[in-house]
């Protein structure tokens, strides 16, 4: 009898496994960045249909405090319409300074004040940072007590969102699982501790084939199917001097799909991966086919 009901037990347990990633899968992100909002502001129609065109269903979208907040409200709208979702987009290496979380503050009051002056269709759906600590000049002379303030920013910013109801993701480079911290965040890697922490994260997968990319975020996968977080994996378009090997702009449109797809194919059933992020609107409007 005991083991006819562990049979039963371990059925459900798979089915609900089953079912889990299915429904994953029906929500996996299709998204972009998009650094200049200044392009919606001078063509938003067209914004819209190129977003559109590539199937994208989330664009995070940079702030610019400096920017009319109907601008926001207008393409906010026109999108959701579309079934796209829009994430306030915002960060920088200084933000881990010492005085830098300022920033970050002023971006979140901002944001919350953009909600209360919108109706539901004209809101953002949830807050995306990109702080690339390592790029500011700290990391290099003191990297422990620079990962603690990149920590204790995601968490204050953490409480923010979570105030407003939003969702939060963060981008990460995929060498973050060689990171170690020891510090009032406890001890471990650095990678995990965030993927743990944020609803989602975007691995900045910045490789032109899939094997590469397949290989370097496996452990952040592993780590999202843990942690119950949704992992998208970021490529590169534009042109760079840091490599061939980093960006699809030499290859094309045709050839990165045709990577993309093997990506996908090879992820697909791994709880925690969410999707595929294409860097960026600028850059993708401008590859070759």
């Amino acid at each position: 009898m005991k083991k006819i009901v562990m049979v039963v037990v371990l059925f459900f347990v798979i089915a609900g496994s089953i079912s889990l990633n299915v429904h994953a899968l029906d929500k996996q992100d299709r998204a972009t960045w998009l650094w200049n909002p200044w392009m919606f502001v001078n063509d938003e129609d067209g914004t819209v249909t190129f977003l559109e065109s590539k199937n994208v269903n989330k664009v995070y979208v940079q702030i610019d405090q400096d920017m009319s907040i109907p601008h926001y409200q207008s393409f906010i709208e026109k999108t959701s319409a579309k079934g796209i979702s829009i994430y306030a987009l915002d960060g920088g290496p200084d933000w881990v300074a010492p005085k830098g979380a300022r920033n970050q503050s002023k971006m979140l009051s901002w944001l919350e004040n953009y909600q209360q002056e919108s109706t539901t269709a004209q809101k953002f759906a949830g807050v995306h940072l990109d702080v690339e600590p390592y790029l500011y000049s700290g990391w290099s002379k003191n990297q422990a007590k620079t990962v603690t303030a990149f920590q204790s920013l995601l968490t204050d910013a953490k409480i923010r969102t979570e105030s407003l109801g939003l969702p939060l993701e963060v981008d990460l480079p995929f060498w973050f699982d060689e990171i170690t911290y020891k510090n009032t965040f406890g001890k471990g890697i650095l990678a995990e501790w965030v993927i743990a922490n944020m609803d989602s994260v975007t691995i900045m997968a910045y490789r032109d084939s899939a094997p590469m990319i397949i290989d370097i975020v496996k452990n952040e996968v592993a780590y999202a199917g843990q942690h119950g977080t949704a992992l998208v994996i970021g490529v590169e378009t534009g042109q760079t001097s840091e490599g061939d090997r980093i960006t699809f702009y030499e290859e094309g449109e045709t050839y990165m799909n045709q990577q993309l797809e093997m990506v996908h194919n090879h992820y697909a059933n791994y709880f925690g991966f969410n999707g595929i992020g294409i860097h960026h609107v600028d850059s993708w409007k401008n590859i070759k086919p």
